[in-house]
């Protein structure tokens, strides 16, 4: 199998990065974007910012979707629905029932 070849791209913040995927996100940016704390600290990037563009920032925002919804969300993967299931329990909520 050959290796992807990584092409070296400057973000809008003049950061350089070598990306092999058409994806535009910046890991240096993606970083220092990420939370020290709270429940969005510990997900992965792409779960994360599914959260932040449907405007779910804190537990009792995510406690008005259901699984499902969280699921369908494009970046979301079933693995980070048990650290969500902790963060809400943390809390004393849940996810919303049904759809």
């Amino acid at each position: 199998m050959t290796p992807l070849k990584k092409n070296l791209r400057t973000c809008s913040q003049g950061h350089p990065y070598y990306k092999s995927s058409d994806c535009p996100t910046c890991p240096i940016c993606e970083q220092e974007q990420k939370p020290e704390s709270g429940f969005l600290s510990l997900l992965v990037a792409p779960a994360r910012r599914a959260l932040e563009r449907e405007g779910i920032i804190t537990v009792e925002q995510l406690a008005k979707y259901s699984e499902s919804d969280i699921l369908e969300l494009h970046g979301m993967g079933p693995s980070t629905i048990p650290k969500l299931q902790s963060a809400l329990k943390a809390k004393g909520l849940t996810f919303r029932k049904g759809k």
